[in-house]
């Protein structure tokens, strides 16, 4: 596996490790079973990314995380699988993730864990998009809630409300936001939105290990 992890963080944000990202991030890929991965991860504030929302998606609010789907390559097949786990075991993945330090930490007290906890929920659910999941419907958000739940456990995370067996993870207060048209693609095309729900200086390099 070929994982290339690229993290800005454009606001001062010393509550974030961002080498704890990454490797989370790397082990949620793992869990995926994805073969290799080029992710863009910028780390934003609330002015900045309802920014971004309202250009790309027309929404004129803050919200969680935005991502876009680049690119998806597979060795058999020419989009990523619909079943409850590893969409994309064996393929190859590009994307953009932009994550909200602010709205994290307007919420995570609430919801009662780290800013980062909270964080590195946001930038896994944009990865999940990224690997083909979506959550416009409901049986596709209790799949993706799924997937979020029991890989945040693998990382040693208890997401007692962000992820529940109803699929909305912590209330209307959470919601993401997906850029993307149909995969695979070349370049975004931002369309449609979703909800989590209910209740997550530059560091680049390809990596074979988390560090």
């Amino acid at each position: 596996m070929s994982y290339e992890i690229d993290i800005t963080a454009r606001l001062s944000c010393p509550e974030i490790s961002v080498p704890q990202l990454k490797r989370s991030v790397y082990l949620a890929l793992g869990a995926e079973g994805v073969a290799g991965a080029v992710l863009s991860v910028t780390l934003t504030d609330n002015p900045t990314i309802q920014q971004l929302n309202q250009r790309h998606l027309h929404h004129d609010h803050p919200t969680d995380v935005i991502s876009f789907p680049l690119d998806w390559r597979h060795p058999s097949r020419n989009r990523p699988d619909t079943g409850p786990a590893e969409r994309s075991r064996d393929a190859n993945i590009e994307g953009e993730i932009i994550a909200s330090v602010e709205y994290a930490r307007s919420v995570a007290d609430r919801f009662g864990w780290t800013v980062q906890s909270e964080l590195t929920l946001y930038v896994i659910h944009g990865m999940l998009h990224i690997c083909g999941y979506d959550d416009l419907l409901p049986a596709e958000r209790s799949t993706m809630r799924g997937r979020e739940t029991a890989i945040l456990t693998q990382l040693g995370m208890t997401p007692t409300e962000c992820c529940n067996s109803a699929g909305s993870a912590a209330g209307d207060s959470r919601e993401s936001e997906q850029g993307g048209g149909a995969l695979p693609s070349a370049s975004a095309d931002p369309s449609g939105d979703a909800t989590i729900g209910p209740r997550l200086p530059s560091t680049r390099g390809s990596q074979e290990d988390p560090g």
